[in-house]
């Protein structure tokens, strides 16, 4: 089973399993969840962040609006 499987499968267990094995779940992991959100102290992140504002700002990237981006999720 591959990892994509696995993660879908993992996201449909969590959203229905009851409130005590969602918190056993979340014990597990709370480390490494807390780590990875603490993107604002990633410099990597923050310059990935200020190249797509810049980007943006220039008009070079292409935006979808939110609209869009759901008709083309339906109709996928």
């Amino acid at each position: 089973m591959g990892t994509a499987e696995i993660r879908e499968r993992l996201h449909e267990y969590i959203r229905f399993a009851d409130d005590k094995k969602v918190q056993a779940i979340y014990t597990m992991v709370e480390s490494e969840i807390v780590e990875e959100l603490n993107l604002w102290e990633d410099q990597d992140f923050l310059n990935e962040m200020k190249d797509r504002v810049d980007e943006y700002e220039s008009g070079r990237a292409e935006i979808v609006s939110f609209e869009d981006f759901k008709k083309n999720i339906r109709n996928r």
